[in-house]
Order: structure tokens, then sequence, then C-alpha cells
């Protein structure tokens, strides 16, 4: 079971053991399970701002997963802080999210009132202030108020790590704000509201790599960031190793496979990236409940990609018409196999079926970047670089 606030902890033991199904929930995907049971905590220990956050973390995590925002592939880009569209969540899940997070930085700030010191109470206020960061950033692409909330969520994590140094959790923000300010183009960090700032991308790595060692509530969170920063910096063997372990916690997180499958086709075993997608395949096709959500669409997309780049092209095309056919895509997945999709057909030579899956594409999803990339086919074919 994943070390509560102690104070919080002892208060309440069975709120903490429906907390702990909660993540259970949470990392396999079941988004709906880890609401329902992180609300029945908050029933139980109304004045715990943890439990508030946990709450707003499965919801916002829930919507962007709806979204089709979590596949890491969204991270790959060079310039995927500054570039990538907005989102549109439900505005009822905004301001669920929202009001958790109102609620857990209004108790954990009552709370210091009294209390100055008190290392639990910050670290739930510094937690509210990085989700909320994560909100501002993933969903509205809003830099100026991503940095102000992500400041202060760092600025709290660095006074529990001040009090008790062996706050891995803490450490976590820290980590995670110097890799991303560090990551940034230098134009963007000409802009005046980040005068000032400063970050590190490597120290950022070592120390989500420290956090993922030692960490408590936060190892997990710091595996995952581990596996999509090492894809991002061109590492993807050492992203096979920080996936292995999640895959093996938490067996019905299919994107965790289809990310394995990836990055094993980027270390050019594309047999062992087949045969790792395949069984994703088998697992949505066999029937078993708990595999009922794997989202067939997404797994063919993941196989033709691969075979799209080991030049299998009748194979890819094949798999991309199965996406494109489903009435379920979301906005990633579909701007994405349809731009796949006129790829194959201008390397074979059928440019008049290229355009319209570009215009497919274009239609599907205008505002994001594959759309962009689209547009600029239908005035000059796609060809491979090299």
């Amino acid at each position: 079971m994943r070390r509560l606030g102690l104070i919080w902890l002892l208060a309440c033991p069975l709120a903490a053991d429906v907390v702990g199904d909660g993540w259970d929930h949470f990392y396999n995907l079941e988004y709906d399970a880890a609401v329902e049971c992180f609300r029945e905590a908050i029933a139980t220990a109304r004045d715990n701002p943890l439990y508030h956050n946990y709450l707003a973390q499965a919801v916002l995590y829930q919507e962007l997963y709806r979204l089709g925002a979590l596949e890491s592939e969204l991270l790959t880009g060079n310039d995927h802080f500054t570039r990538h569209e907005k989102l549109r969540p439900d505005p009822a899940v905004t301001a669920g999210f929202l009001g958790a997070i109102d609620r857990a930085i209004e108790l954990a700030g009552a709370r210091l009132q009294t209390h100055p010191r008190d290392q639990d109470a910050l670290y739930a206020l510094g937690a509210a202030y990085g989700l909320r960061t994560n909100y501002r950033f993933l969903v509205q692409k809003s830099w100026r108020a991503a940095a102000g909330d992500g400041s202060a969520a760092r600025k709290y994590h660095n006074q529990v790590v001040e009090l008790n140094p062996r706050h891995y959790d803490a450490l976590l923000t820290q980590g995670a704000y110097d890799y991303i300010i560090g990551s940034l183009p230098w134009h963007v960090r000409l802009f005046s509201y980040l005068v000032g700032k400063s970050g590190d991308k490597q120290r950022g790595i070592r120390t989500v790599e420290l956090v993922a060692q030692k960490g408590d509530r936060n190892r997990v969170d710091a595996q995952v960031l581990l596996a999509i920063v090492y894809r991002r910096e061109k590492q993807p063997e050492k992203a096979v190793r920080a996936l292995e372990p999640l895959i093996r916690a938490y067996p019905r997180n299919y994107l965790f496979r289809l990310e394995k499958g990836h990055m094993l086709s980027d270390l050019g075993r594309k047999e062992e990236s087949l045969a790792t997608l395949r069984e994703v395949e088998q697992l949505a096709l066999s029937g078993r409940p708990e595999y009922s959500h794997i989202p067939l669409e997404k797994v063919y997309y993941e196989i033709g990609n691969v075979q799209f780049w080991y030049n299998d092209l009748a194979e890819a095309l094949e798999n991309m018409r199965r996406v494109t056919r489903s009435a379920k895509l979301d906005l990633h997945t579909g701007v994405l196999a349809w731009m796949r999709t006129g790829q194959i057909l201008d390397l074979t030579q059928r440019r008049s079926e290229a355009l319209e899956a570009y215009r497919q594409a274009i239609r599907f999803a205008p505002q994001t970047a594959a759309a962009e990339e689209s547009r600029r086919y239908l005035s000059s074919p796609y060809r491979r670089k090299g």
C-alpha cells in the first residue's frame, strides 16, 4: 500500500485501503473505478486534501484518456512543449477537476495556518498546484498559467525537501520542472514569464530516476515519466527497461505494451515489436472482461505503423484501412491513421488516393500537427528521407 500522510492514515485506515484499490484501478486505465474509490475515501475523510488531489488526478486522466491524449507519442517531437493543440474536455469534467483542486488547496492551506511546517500539508498543497499545472499545460496550453502553478508546486515541495531530504515523492516536482524548462526551445525562454526560470534536462532526468527507485506514492508516476522521457530523448532501450516492470505490475494497461512495441521497433527488433503488439490484439479479442476496454483501432494503428517504417506497405495499408473504418476513432489515432494512409499511397504511386487521404486527415482534426503536415503533402508527395 502506498504511504499516505501519517496523521490522516492513522485516523482513517479504511479510506487508505480504498485508496490502494483506487491506484491499482488508475494505473490499469480503469478510471471509472478509480474515481469511485477516491470518492469513497473522501466520504470517510473529507478533510484530507490528499484524497481530493487523488480524485482530481483520476478525473483529469480519465478525460485525457477519453480524448486520446495519453499516448507518449504526443511527447516525442522536439517542439511538443509549444506546438500541440488545445484539448477540448467536457466542461463538467473540467469543473469537477478544478473543484477538487480548489478543495485540496483550501484544506491544506487551512492546516498550514496552524501548522506551517506540516510536511503532509505542504506536500498536498504542492501536489494540487502540480496537478493544475498539468491541466494548464496538457489541456489548455496556457504557458503563463502553467508556469505560475508549476513555480508554486516547486516552492511548496522544495519546502518539504528542506524539512525532510528523504521525502523522495516531493522531488518528482523538481525533476519534472527541471526537465520541462530545460527542454523548452531557446526562443520560448525569452518570453517574459519565463525570465529568471532555468532548468537542466540531465539534472531533471537524474532526479526522476531517483524517485523511480526510492519514491513511495510517486514511484509509479516517476517510472511512467521516465519511459516518456527516454523515448523523447531517443533512448529506446532504456524506455523498454522502464516499461517492463510497469507491464508486470499493471497487466491491464495496454498502453504500456503498445509503448514497448514501439520502442522495440525503434531498436530495430521488428519481429519482437510485432509480437508484442499482436499480444495486445489477442488480449482484445480474447473476450475476457478485463481486456474489453482495449480499442482495436489503436492496436491496428501501432501494428501498421511498425509495418510502414519497415516498408511492409501492403500490410501497413491493410491495417490503416482497419483503423479508418472504425466508428470510434479518437482525434489522435484518427488523424495519424489518415496521414499514414496517404503516405503509403504516395509511396506506392497512388497519388489521387493519397490526396483524398490527406484531405480526410485535415477534415478529421484540422488543428493538429498531423493535419498541418498533411497539408504540405497536398502540394508535394510524401517521400522517405535518406
